[in-house]
């Protein structure tokens, strides 16, 4: 790594004026100067200098290597969500492409700094990190490197089984301090003739009840967990039966995993950001005559979309822009919405003005899902061409399947509510007091890939170290899939409902 040239420093405090003078509010930013090798290093390492010792991350560094040595991809900027914000320039570009990246970042940073999603992460994640693998690296000396990576594989294999809203609810979960409420008789029939008391609710009946009900809040409370528990890795950490140093390394991969989840949550609303604002700074205020077909042939090539793929860039640029352009015009409300008039909406305009206000409500408060929901319109998804595909079986090809609206915003949605990924809950920590783990899948219309569940019983049951299952639904028929150690099972289990609730 390397300083930044006076000429490039003098770049990066033009830029940074034009980010202010537009309103956008940054951690301060350290630029750094690196060559293709180390840039591809650092990106293996999810843009970190230092990450704990794993063989995936040389895996992606030769992936990233050879992409960009056949031409296949090139990775232009990287910037890490810590204060100061730390973002990696490649050596060799052109001032054009530099000037790009640095308004980029500036996008980004003013993203992390601002977007609630991001509020709770540890801004001093590069100590994080850095430690992490000072710990790792002493367990590798102690109990070898094989033990040590080859547990680090059985916990990455799990590591997307955390509560993506644990943060937004933390304190909401603490139970309020209140007094009990007065006991009811259990089982006692209300009557307002008291000679019929004694046949109507007799002693010895009551009295049964009471006892039932005492034994099922007695089960209850000894029940672990009490209740449904999403942050699995959490639970797993707490209650498995794992030696201090698999705590730890699982404790590390369940903090990382929390501290990138608000970059999976707002990748289309984060890049779309950061590409709005280099647009506008670029073309508005840095860019040069000389340099504009330079620009435009650096721009077009992250804006393509490729047939049947989300280019995040591309949707979250064009979004924000028509958000701006809607506010501006007054393109929302009851009155725009209730005017079916071609005509009358192709001309609109209550010249508001709104646009850029809206832009930073929005930058602040969503998330991909939310983004979507709302401002993925028929309008929108008419403008921009979208469409659905699928599979020919004959050919093999994806082909165009259809332009329905509602069609396409549910399959967006799919796709990134919990990241397209199952609802998995612990359920049971005693299953038939047999000491086995139970999990369950909450069912939203599709069935799990059974490889993907069978590998994920395989590395609980290694945490957990007693057999591990799943209740789930397979062809609308309720299943339990379980792993004892030796082989996986699949039986019909009539009783998951009542074990849900």
């Amino acid at each position: 790594m390397a300083a930044l040239t006076p000429e490039l420093r003098d770049l990066q405090s033009e830029i940074f004026g034009y980010a202010v003078e537009f309103g956008l509010d940054c951690f301060t930013t350290n630029f750094e100067m690196v060559d293709y090798r180390q840039m591809c290093e650092i990106a293996s390492y999810g843009g970190f200098p230092v990450r704990y010792p794993h063989w995936r991350f040389g895996m992606e560094y030769d992936h990233m290597l050879k992409s960009h040595t056949y031409g296949l991809s090139k990775i232009y900027e990287l910037v890490i969500n810590t204060d100061p914000c730390y973002a990696y320039l490649l050596e060799g570009n052109s001032l054009v492409d530099q000037k790009l990246v640095m308004a980029h970042v500036f996008g980004h940073c003013d993203f992390f700094k601002n977007n609630a999603f991001f509020a709770h992460t540890d801004r001093r994640m590069i100590d994080g990190m850095a430690n992490n693998a000072a710990r790792v690296r002493r367990y590798m000396e102690r109990h070898g490197v094989s033990a040590v990576e080859s547990f680090i594989d059985v916990c990455l294999s799990l590591d997307n089984l955390i509560d993506p809203w644990a943060a937004q609810r933390g304190a909401s979960r603490a139970r309020p301090i209140s007094e009990e409420p007065p006991e009811i008789e259990a089982g006692r029939l209300p009557t307002s003739r008291g000679y019929l008391e004694g046949f109507i609710n007799p002693p010895e009946l009551l009295a049964a009840e009471k006892e039932r009900r005492r034994a099922e809040e007695e089960a209850q409370r000894r029940k672990l967990p009490r209740s449904p528990e999403r942050d699995v890795l959490g639970f797993l950490v707490q209650h498995a039966p794992l030696e201090s140093w698999e705590a730890d390394v699982l404790g590390i991969i369940r903090e990382e995993a929390y501290y990138f989840l608000p970059q999976m949550q707002t990748k289309i609303m984060n890049e779309g950001w950061a590409s709005y604002w280099h647009s506008k700074i670029m073309t508005t205020r840095a860019l040069r005559d000389a340099e504009v077909i330079d620009y435009a042939d650096a721009a077009s090539g992250v804006m393509a979309t490729a047939p049947g793929r989300l280019n995040p860039y591309k949707l979250g640029i064009e979004l924000f822009r028509d958000i701006e352009e809607r506010w501006d015009r007054g393109l929302f409300g009851k009155d725009w919405a209730e005017n079916e008039s071609a005509a009358a909406r192709a001309s609109w305009d209550q010249r508001l003005g709104l646009g850029k206000q809206k832009l930073f409500e929005v930058r602040s408060i969503y998330n991909d899902v939310t983004f979507l929901d709302e401002f993925f319109t028929a309008d929108f998804c008419e403008r921009q061409r979208f469409f659905t595909t699928r599979e020919n079986r004959r050919s093999g090809r994806v082909e165009v399947e259809g332009r329905e609206f509602a069609k396409i915003k549910q399959r967006m949605l799919g796709q990134l509510t919990n990241f397209g990924q199952p609802f998995i809950f612990v359920l049971d920590a005693n299953y038939q007091n047999r000491g086995e783990l139970l999990l369950g899948h909450r069912h939203e219309g599709t069935d799990l890939r059974l490889d993907y569940a069978r590998e994920t019983l395989r590395g609980l049951e290694r945490i957990w170290r007693r057999p591990a299952a799943l209740l789930t639904v397979l062809d609308e028929r309720p299943k339990r899939i379980r792993f004892d150690g030796a082989e996986i099972s699949v039986s019909d289990e009539p009783a998951a409902q009542k074990l849900w609730s």
